[in-house]
């Protein structure tokens, strides 16, 4: 399958370039970034020690250019530059990988829109394990019901841009489905002065910032005689990388559409 990697300069492009080489069948044919990135113009192979990746052509070379003949597009950059990806891509037929959080109202409706033309895989979070977590998370929620106060504390790096977490936020709407209640109605985000009694029901979310953490996320059900932690920690990025990967291979000839990571690991049929 022909890959492109947009923001390919990046944190996150640069572990999906590294991972490429670990599946069979995909080959990245386009790394992309922004107008007037220095990256622009050098070869993928010579930067960060992917000589060895046999999924990288060697005479392949940053761009600020769309990817036209990539099969499918994975996207891992910012917010407000999605709208522009997705019309590409709906123009192009490419197949969508979006793994990029923050996402607007409107932003979000933009990929509804989209997805009337393309397959999309969106998910806040790529990992194979956090998706087994909202899966965890889902099930307890529905078994221990609002008897047990649910908690959900994340930790990233000091550069994160969104607080809380997209995958924060995941984990709050699969709890909050979990528990067949709709998560604006009993969300709350972060406790300050005299807030009073936790009320029944309630799903606090919790965002700290710091050092170089590549994300950790800690569900906790509390009742008075006992407490459950379901935790995750990210110790590679390589594990959204991966995981995005595979997603844009399962992509391959499914019909428009928006899919989650559920669909992928086989927990939702489509």
């Amino acid at each position: 399958m022909k890959i492109a990697i947009l923001g390919a300069a990046g944190r996150m492009g640069q572990n999906l370039l590294r991972c490429a080489g670990k599946f069979d069948g995909c080959t990245v044919i386009a790394a992309t970034e922004c107008p007037g990135h220095p990256a622009i113009g050098s070869r993928v192979k010579a930067v960060s020690g992917m000589l060895n990746v046999e999924a990288i052509p060697d005479a392949l070379c940053y761009t600020d250019q769309w990817p036209e003949q990539a099969e499918a597009v994975i996207d891992f950059t910012f917010h407000t530059t999605i709208k522009d990806h997705l019309a590409n891509a709906v123009e192009n037929g490419q197949a969508f990988v979006l793994g990029t959080t923050g996402l607007t109202d409107d932003e979000k409706q933009s990929v509804c829109s989209a997805s009337q033309k393309i397959p999309i895989v969106w998910a806040p979070n790529m990992s194979l394990g956090v998706n087994l977590l909202l899966e965890l998370v889902r099930r307890s929620a529905a078994v221990l019901g609002p008897d047990y106060d649910a908690e959900i504390v994340e930790i990233h790096h000091r550069l994160k841009k969104d607080a809380p977490s997209g995958t924060a936020l995941g984990l709050a709407e699969a709890l909050a489905e979990g528990r067949g209640v709709d998560l604006k109605d009993v969300a709350c985000y972060g406790r300050e002065g005299m807030p009073g009694e936790r009320p029944r029901g309630e799903i606090g979310i919790h965002a700290l910032r710091g050092g170089a953490t590549i994300g950790d996320h800690t569900v906790m059900f509390v009742a008075d005689e006992e407490r459950i932690e379901l935790t995750h920690r990210a110790n590679s990025r390589e594990a959204f990388a991966t995981g995005a990967l595979r997603a844009a291979l399962w992509l391959q000839g499914r019909a428009p559409g928006i899919y989650t990571m559920r669909h992928v690991l086989g927990f939702e049929s489509v």
